[in-house]
């Protein structure tokens, strides 16, 4: 009998997010962290829309939104003149923006959260070692009690860049070190920026960039958060090794002060300003990393203890907190006796691809720019916003079928313009998804009529059956389908917006992950394959 079915290292928003969706299945946990308190640190800041989305299905949207403000895009100055000016803009098939909120308020909303579902984090408690078998992991910890040992069927290590739980494992961590290093500063500033827009400001001599200064709004009248290369007599000071020899993140003793940070502003400011206010600082380094595997048996890494890299385009926290989305909902199943055989294998074989593309990713644009690689803005913009992530080479993702639309293993978009009875307001897609169980849409197209309804409801049986009643299900129907009669929840597509995205070749099944992707697709004539794509998750 375990004491936990996991055990989580670390309360950052990875291990939060892990903890979260663990606890709305029900799973029992405990997250430990050893700060006793949390960090204010405004450390990541931009939240991307494809995370926006998650916390919409975890509960938190709403609060996020309240604490934050959005990003508006982004203004570049070389040698005081602006040169550029990028709007955030995205397609209107895409529910949210770009926001903008400093780490330790997204951490706060999440551990309320997760407070609501009747776990607190253990702070000032830290994992010492572990050992673990074919059938748990035994975990040491040292609290304020003093050291304990405990039981747990799995182990999540969010519990960062100098993580022990993957040291523990024996994983690689390969990579390098950037040579700069920089500095941060939480400041308010007096200049005529419009609100919402950052600052990108070099200095260059004979086209080389010599000097940079880069400001990211934060919620509050004119507050930024600065980054620039830090000075030679706090840099002097913070050069110290650490010892595991990953060099990333805050370091050092000395921290700036407002005057370091006022000079940086004096040379680089596209207009004459002055900072004050300073809540926080810090001397920091980057290095880019990625582990040889996300797992090894039951124990897991995610977020920065998988992979670290430049901050370039606010991937990183993102890209941690989709880590711990994709294992949460696979942990809950195999914590049941629900999960097929291999599905947490699935883990490294979809989340180990993003991490080396987004590493590899944001050290181009940390020396190139954010979207120097591609002459398309469209598809740029979808990229850093994380909507275009792919698991299509997952082994748990049905084969490519039809001309157009998501295909498997691909982020399954929002519609808007659905109605049904009862609501007086269209609503959208994303508000049918549990977001904790598999969804099937059963898409009646205009041809279908009462013979459709038999078979529609006799599939929504046998999907449920396969998905080990884990599985919701609704026909979202033309307008012109004559399938009202049905019993099964029946949404109208009244504006054609469910049709025109997905594409749908005749009268057809898709079936939509607990994490938002795109599981399977085809026509609802194949019932057979339908069952065989379920039988690759489910037990």
């Amino acid at each position: 009998m375990n004491d936990v079915d996991v055990l989580i290292a670390g309360a950052g928003p990875i291990g939060l997010t892990a903890a979260i969706e663990l606890r709305r299945h029900g799973v029992r946990i405990r997250i430990v962290d050893p700060l006793v308190e949390p960090p204010q640190y405004a450390k990541a800041v931009g939240i991307q829309p494809r995370t926006l989305e998650i916390f919409e299905g975890m509960g938190v949207l709403r609060q996020v939104l309240d604490a934050g403000l959005e990003m508006r895009g982004q203004l570049m100055y070389v040698n005081s003149t602006e040169v550029a000016r990028i709007d955030l803009e995205m397609p209107a098939d895409v529910p949210f923006r770009f926001h903008c909120l400093p780490q330790y308020a997204t951490e706060r909303i999440l551990a309320e959260r997760l407070d609501d579902l009747g776990t607190t984090v253990d702070r000032g408690t830290r994992l010492l070692g572990f050992d673990h078998d074919a059938d748990g992991v035994t975990a040491t910890l040292d609290g304020p009690q003093g050291e304990e040992t405990i039981r747990c069927g799995y182990l999540v290590g969010c519990d960062g860049a100098h993580s022990t739980v993957r040291k523990g494992l024996g994983l690689t961590f390969e990579g390098a070190a950037f040579e700069e290093q920089y500095m941060l500063g939480d400041v308010a500033v007096d200049w005529s920026a419009p609100r919402g827009y950052s600052i990108r400001s070099t200095h260059q001599t004979d086209g080389v960039t010599d000097d940079g200064l880069v400001c990211i709004p934060l919620p509050g009248h004119q507050r930024y958060r600065m980054s620039m290369v830090v000075p030679d007599e706090l840099a002097s000071a913070s050069s110290a090794p650490v010892g595991d020899g990953v060099a990333h993140g805050f370091e050092g003793t000395r921290k700036p002060g407002l005057e370091h940070i006022q000079a940086v502003v004096d040379r680089l400011a596209p207009e004459p300003a002055t900072v004050s206010d300073l809540r926080w600082s810090s001397v920091f380094r980057i290095s880019h990393r990625i582990v040889d595997s996300y797992s090894r048996g039951r124990v897991f890494v995610a977020g920065d203890a998988a992979h670290i890299h430049p901050p370039t385009g606010a991937q990183g926290m993102n890209t941690g907190i989709q880590d711990a989305h994709n294992l949460a909902w696979k942990l809950a199943l195999a914590v049941d006796g629900l999960a097929a055989d291999d599905l947490l294998a699935t883990y490294d074989a979809e989340r180990r691809p993003v991490g080396e593309e987004v590493v590899g990713r944001t050290v181009r644009n940390a020396r190139e720019g954010v979207g120097a690689d591609s002459s398309d803005p469209s598809y740029v913009m979808r990229r850093e916003a994380q909507l275009l992530i792919s698991y299509a080479d997952s082994p748990i993702v049905g084969a490519p079928n039809g001309s157009g639309g998501p295909q498997p293993g691909e982020r399954a978009p929002d519609a808007s313009g659905l109605t049904r009875e009862v609501i007086s307001f269209d609503i959208r897609l994303y508000s049918l998804l549990d977001r904790r169980d598999h969804t099937a849409v059963l898409y009646a197209d205009p041809d279908a009529g009462p013979a459709e309804v038999v078979d529609f409801e006799e599939l929504a049986d046998r999907l449920r059956q396969a998905g080990r009643d884990r599985m919701g299900v609704y026909v979202v129907a033309s307008p012109e389908a004559q399938v009202g009669s049905t019993a099964l929840p029946l949404i109208r597509d009244s504006a054609g917006l469910f049709a025109a995205g997905y594409a749908p070749a005749g009268s057809s099944i898709f079936i939509v992950r607990p994490d938002g992707y795109l599981g399977y697709r085809g026509p609802t004539a194949d019932v057979a394959s339908a069952l065989d794509h379920l039988a690759l998750t489910f037990r």
